[in-house]
């Protein structure tokens, strides 16, 4: 039976203080309650308190999902002007400092922190996870295996976070560096099937090493409460609308994933080592940077590589009623990433608080207010 790929995205973002442009806690003034109480299960807390997430409800189309998390954005900008704050995509604070901030009082994050220590009061990131709905769980497998190919190009066109602790870091996703401090992070392996899936997770379970599968972190996953694949492998990225096409490029996928599969096709599988390589490349040098084509053998530039993977998904753009979303993938690599535009401000300026203006600007881009 054809999956549903439906969609489901998060988003977490910074709130900030308008004068000193420094991460200020949410909790403080009961943003979160407030939210709540608006939003309902859309929002929550997480980790660190200066960290608010939300997420849409389950978007059949990507045109539902464009307009649940547009609707989130604005809600959520509106939320923090009423506390004073100023909302914020992205996926590391250029000066924030990890060790100011608060923890949010809640027995699942103390459980990480006491297991993770330093590592887990450490994670001051912020990332934009997209689900898409796979009800069989062998094809949620299968569909994983082979989209770990692509993750690499997905984060380039994400990367959104150059700068930590007031440095620039020379990484465009300086949070995937921060994030692989945790363990079970990263590309995962391939699994045969999802019996050979849940036995692992029933050995770790059982070893006492997680309590739930919630805690793997993969950067991409059958999830284990919902029937999709989860992406989490991106920075959250400074505007609307580039979530949006990221979202509808991961739907695609998967959705040409599936097909080749019920065609008695299948995407060339490569190990996790090799994936890696192109992933450090994708986290060092985004789209500026050359993935190795696994194929031919060979360095190619990213930008030429997204071309040929948007030719890749092209046949099943129609179906998905994606084309608008996935055309802004074409204007994404034109104008650079959210890590790219962070950098030309800070060369302009010299001044990481005027960079935190600028991705404030950006956060609100074609929204409406």
């Amino acid at each position: 039976m054809r999956p549903s790929f439906s969609l489901g995205i998060e988003e977490e973002y910074q709130t900030i203080d308008p004068v000193t442009r420094d991460l200020r806690s949410h909790i403080a003034t009961e943003m979160l309650a407030q939210g709540k109480l608006r939003l309902e299960e859309r929002v929550k807390a997480e980790m660190h308190q200066s960290v608010i997430e939300v997420g849409t409800r389950i978007c059949l189309n990507i045109e539902e999902a464009r307009e649940d998390i547009y609707d989130l954005r604005r809600n959520m900008i509106h939320l923090a002007e009423e506390n004073g704050l100023v909302l914020v995509a992205g996926a590391t604070h250029p000066f924030a400092d990890w060790r100011d901030q608060e923890i949010y009082p809640d027995p699942r994050y103390d459980k990480v922190v006491e297991d993770l220590q330093l590592v887990a009061r450490a994670n001051l990131i912020f990332g934009l996870h997209v689900h898409v709905g796979i009800e069989d769980k062998e094809d949620a497998i299968r569909i994983m295996n082979s989209l770990r190919y692509f993750l690499p190009h997905i984060l380039a066109l994400s990367t959104n976070s150059p700068f930590w602790l007031g440095m620039e870091t020379g990484y465009k996703s300086y949070r995937a560096k921060v994030f692989e401090n945790f363990p079970r992070t990263n590309l995962p392996d391939t699994f045969a099937s999802y019996s050979e899936f849940e036995n692992y997770v029933n050995l770790l379970i059982k070893t006492g090493s997680i309590d739930n599968a919630k805690k793997i972190w993969w950067d991409v996953r059958p999830h284990p409460y919902f029937d999709t694949v989860e992406v989490r492998v991106c920075d959250i990225p400074l505007r609307a609308e580039e979530t949006v096409a990221i979202a509808a490029l991961i739907q695609a996928t998967a959705c040409k994933l599936w097909k080749l599969h019920e065609g008695n096709l299948d995407f060339r599988q490569y190990s996790r080592a090799l994936l890696m390589e192109n992933k450090f490349r994708a986290v060092r040098y985004g789209l500026d940077g050359k993935l190795i084509d696994f194929g031919k053998q060979e360095e190619v530039d990213e930008r030429d590589l997204i071309g040929e993977y948007l030719a890749f998904i092209e046949d099943v753009i129609p179906e998905l009623e994606s084309r608008a979303a996935i055309d802004t993938i074409t204007r994404m690599m034109e104008m650079g990433s959210g890590a790219d535009r962070q950098l030309k401000v800070f060369r302009e300026t010299g001044d990481l608080k005027k960079v935190v203006d600028y991705m404030a600007e950006e956060t609100r881009f074609g929204l409406g207010i």
